[in-house]
């Protein structure tokens, strides 16, 4: 007979663990909470909108990424998707000037010094950077000791490629961002830098974005989340697997050092040979009688420090397709929320996208990133949350109004979606979902498993740092190569 697995949580990791298991044999069925799949890579609709509340922008689109293959393999990407990569990528509005950063770094570089001659030396340092890191794509490789129907190697290139970006890391490791931000004369090149990065993180995510782009990923598949997801539950279910929605898991059974069962519905007992949980690393304690202890959650838990947001998306009645998909203001009073200011306003435009309003209107969203779960969790205890979105809502709609004139008097929704939205449907650590790339957290993965505990596997993106989509894939992929490493079970590779 078939080893029964169980996946809890059917996000991007739980599909991704879902789909490799049921190809390498297993018999699997994935619990999710929600009434839909897709966890944090979701949308939803209000009045005829379509808000998109999980993709950005996704690493892998570009069929020469490593990762691709894997979209491939699970369903998400195939031939008849449509990947947009609009330029410019992102534009800055400088006193009524526009600042852009072009996905091709040429174009931003001769871009950059026709605004300000005088930063010419330093827009060339820049970009020469973007261009150390633009090669560097996130490689598909093997756990040791698992056997697989093809090996997964990252090219020599790529090694190289990792030198230089450890060496770029390394020379801007003690460079904070105002330090870096000074070194620019121009007013609006300093506001644009400033915009797109984070003091506690410095400047180097910034470098490794702009290479993403740069050598032609982080495109947008077109329709976004819901799309995106359903083409991975079909490819699960295609493949005999079972998805149960609204079932929440609410704990998994040990035995003699091993999972035995999951419980669902009050006492109702699945039986398992093996459960990978996929839910929050962070916020799975609930999960099991005792709390998991581990050297490498000990880690996880001590380094970690949230990346949370608050969504604001509205449905407008006027069609914006004059602006950039990505843009930048600066209003002339910051918005606070909690202790986050916030002196630059970006929002998405997604007017170029038919799916996502009804023709000659626009969905347009706004995300304020920075810790405000304890803000808004003081104002649910205190019976004054829907006020506190209410007046947040207002303040922002009263900002595009002076920002962006067509947008006054015509908000048709306004929807907000706080950390404490993400707990609700998701159950992630204090709403966040991804992980900041602090100075003293690296990119490196966590393990898969837990030393004296048999038949347990974690996944999702919270097993490398900072997260997002390609990491909960891999992870996925990952904790079945261990899954069947510890069963001698020959793992199915990507074709």
């Amino acid at each position: 007979m078939k080893r029964k697995v169980i996946v809890i949580g059917g996000g991007i990791a739980g599909l991704s663990a879902g789909i490799y298991a049921q190809r390498c044999g297993f018999d699997v069925t994935i619990l999710e909470s929600h009434s839909i799949a897709g966890g944090n890579c979701t949308s939803w609709k209000r009045k005829g909108y379509l808000f998109e509340g999980g993709m950005h922008w996704l690493t892998g689109s570009n069929p020469n990424e490593p990762v691709h293959k894997l979209w491939q393999t699970v369903g998400a990407l195939d031939d008849s998707v449509t990947i947009h990569c609009p330029e410019p990528f992102m534009e800055y509005n400088h006193h009524g000037t526009p600042i852009r950063l072009y996905r091709n770094v040429d174009t931003t570089e001769k871009h950059l010094i026709s605004v300000s001659p005088a930063d010419e030396k330093e827009i060339k340092r820049l970009c020469g950077n973007i261009r150390k890191v633009q090669n560097l794509m996130t490689p598909i490789t093997d756990i040791r000791g698992v056997k697989v129907t093809q090996k997964s190697r990252p090219s020599i290139g790529l090694l190289f490629s990792s030198l230089s970006a450890m060496h770029l890391m390394k020379s801007f490791a003690n460079v904070s961002r105002d330090e870096y931000v000074n070194r620019f004369s121009h007013e609006g090149l300093r506001c644009l830098i400033r915009s797109c990065t984070d003091d506690g993180m410095g400047v180097v995510p910034l470098f490794f974005t702009f290479g993403t782009l740069a050598r032609g990923d982080g495109g947008f598949p077109e329709g976004g989340s819901l799309p995106f997801v359903d083409r991975m539950v079909k490819t699960f279910t295609g493949a005999g697997g079972t998805l149960l929605l609204s079932t929440p898991a609410e704990r998994v059974l040990i035995e003699n050092g091993g999972a035995v069962d999951v419980v669902v519905g009050g006492e109702r007992r699945m039986p398992a040979d093996a459960v990978i949980v996929t839910a929050d690393t962070l916020a799975i304690d609930h999960l099991f009688d005792a709390p998991l202890k581990s050297p490498w959650l000990d880690q996880m838990r001590k380094v970690t420090k949230p990346t949370m947001n608050v969504l604001l998306s509205f449905g407008i009645d006027a069609d914006l397709k004059q602006y950039n998909r990505g843009c930048i203001f600066q209003p002339d009073k910051p918005i606070h929320v909690g202790r986050q200011t916030y002196e630059y306003i970006a929002f998405t435009n997604y007017s170029h996208d038919p799916v996502y309003s009804p023709k000659g209107k626009t969905a347009l969203a706004v995300s304020l990133s920075g810790d405000t779960y304890d803000f808004w969790l003081k104002a649910k205890e205190e019976d004054r949350y829907e006020a506190e979105k209410q007046r947040l809502a207002d303040l922002v709609t009263e900002t595009l109004a002076a920002l962006i004139p067509e947008t006054s008097g015509r908000v048709e929704v306004c929807d907000v979606a706080t950390p404490l939205t993400y707990v609700r449907y998701c159950g992630n650590w204090k709403g966040s979902w991804m992980t900041d790339m602090t100075r003293d957290i690296r990119a490196e993965s966590y393990p898969a498993v837990i030393k004296g505990l048999s038949g347990v596997y974690f996944a999702g993106q919270r097993m490398m740092p900072p997260g997002g989509l390609p990491v909960a894939l891999m992870s996925g992929r990952t904790a079945v190569q261990y899954l069947c490493r510890d069963t001698d079970t020959v793992f199915v590779s990507e074709a």
